[in-house]
This record gives C-alpha cells, sequence and structure tokens, in this order.
C-alpha cells in the first residue's frame, strides 16, 4: 500500500484538505502535515531560523507550526517512516494559474516534494466562492492513481486548476500570463501611523491559447507540467553576446 503525503496552504481545518484526504484514502496510506494557520501567498518559504513545532491530532494529521514547504520537509523526512510515493497539495481555495504560481503556498509544496525527488501535484479550485470539493476530489484520486502507476517526468510536478460548474474535459496546459491591476491601500491606524495593503484585482484576462487560463476560461480541467529548471534557454542565446563586453568591463 502506498504512502500518500497531502498538505495544503489553507490551513489544517480547512474542508479542501480534508475532502482531497477522504478520496485518497482509497489509494493507499494517507498522512496529512498541514499548517496550523493559513498560509496562503507564503511561496516557498521554509523555515531555518526558528524551531518548528509538531502536533499529533489523531486520524493521520498532523499540524505544524510553519509554512506548507515546512510541512512537506517534516513530513516526509520525519513523520513518515520512508519518502512518501506521491504528494499532493491542495485543494485550495482560489485559482493558482499563471503567476499565482510564484506567490501560492499550494504550488511550493508539491515544488519541495519535487525537490525532494517525490511525486507531486498542486490542486486548486479556479473560483472564488460557491467551493465544492467533490469534483477535485475525484478528479485528484484518478490523478493520483496515475502517477503512482507511471510516475512523473524527472525534476516535474502538476499544477491542477479545477473550474467552477459542469466539467466538458481535462487539458494539458502551458502557464499563463495573469494581469492584475497594481494597487496599494493606504490606511491609517487608530494611533495615527500609516500601514499599506499591497496587491490588486484581476483585470480583463488576454486570450492565450493552450494556457491554463484559456483552458478554465472553456470550462476544462487544467493541468499544467512545472519544472525546478527556471533557466531560460532561449534567452541564452539572446544575451550570450553581453559576455564578451562585460568580462571586459572587469579587467
Amino acid at each position: 500500500m502506498p504512502e500518500i503525503l497531502i498538505t495544503n496552504d489553507d490551513g489544517i481545518h480547512s474542508p479542501g484538505l480534508r475532502s482531497l484526504a477522504n478520496s485518497l484514502r482509497k489509494l493507499g496510506k494517507v498522512t496529512i502535515v498541514s499548517p496550523d494557520r493559513e498560509m496562503s501567498s507564503i511561496s516557498h518559504a521554509i523555515s531555518l531560523h526558528r524551531p518548528l513545532r509538531i502536533e499529533e491530532l489523531g486520524d493521520g494529521y498532523f499540524k505544524v507550526d510553519g509554512t506548507p514547504a515546512d510541512c512537506v520537509y517534516l513530513g516526509a523526512i520525519k513523520i513518515l517512516e520512508k519518502k512518501p510515493a506521491l504528494v499532493a497539495s491542495g485543494i485550495n481555495k482560489g485559482p493558482n494559474m499563471g503567476e499565482d504560481v510564484v506567490y501560492s503556498g499550494t504550488v511550493a509544496a508539491a515544488l519541495e516534494a519535487t525537490i525532494l525527488n517525490i511525486p507531486a501535484f498542486s490542486i486548486s479550485l479556479a473560483s472564488f466562492e460557491e467551493f465544492v470539493f467533490a469534483p477535485a476530489a475525484s478528479f485528484a484520486y484518478f490523478l493520483s492513481k496515475k502517477i503512482i502507476e507511471e510516475g512523473l517526468p524527472t525534476a516535474t510536478f502538476l499544477n491542477v486548476n479545477i473550474p467552477p460548474g459542469k466539467i466538458k474535459g481535462v487539458k494539458i496546459t502551458s502557464q499563463g500570463r495573469r494581469y492584475y491591476r497594481e494597487k496599494v491601500e493606504e490606511q491609517i491606524d487608530p494611533r495615527g501611523r500609516k500601514s499599506y495593503w499591497i496587491g490588486g484585482e484581476s483585470s480583463n484576462l488576454r486570450r492565450q491559447p493552450g494556457s491554463d487560463i484559456e483552458a478554465i476560461n472553456e470550462g476544462n480541467i487544467s493541468i499544467t507540467p512545472l519544472q525546478l529548471d527556471f533557466t531560460n534557454y532561449g534567452a541564452l542565446n539572446s544575451i550570450g553576446c553581453w559576455t564578451e563586453w562585460l568580462s571586459q568591463k572587469m579587467q
């Protein structure tokens, strides 16, 4: 029976986490290691400058006062007796498409698993209201079964987004671009000090053939293969001519 490690960035009490865990119990032994609070948009932060605490809650649940990446590391290296056959991160409340993957703690957990050489995927509901987890949990079961049986390409994990409403099909997609209105909201606290909220709403999305965003807009499940190697190989040639000039400047 394969060992499966589950985490998220919405915290240990998220219904999406429980829905995912219940679905994957049919495939193997499930252990849940999740942050003790919401850690949305924490990205790939890992705690190197303070100790972490693990609390066992029973029924395979553990909470950690750390980040999603911390949870995967502790779960795979400390809590489980051996590395799991699969790490599943989610089910996230809200989409993780385009540039969202840079900020997402959900995606970062799958990335951390990949660094540890464990097959992994992140899964999110591409909706901001009426979170219905059952279709995503069902899809996660079949995807997990496929990954356990066939594996994934080296240094690659999958980022999955589930559309709201009726699902038309499944698409393998590229990472799109989301366009946000740049915004900083200034406020004054009761003591007269200024504080700031950063972030803006997503603006109209441009057509992006083959992207995660297009798939979701058309009512399809999006599966985007992501990799550890961030290198832009096309740029190796386009900026290669800089090296001689820069080398001369350093003489």
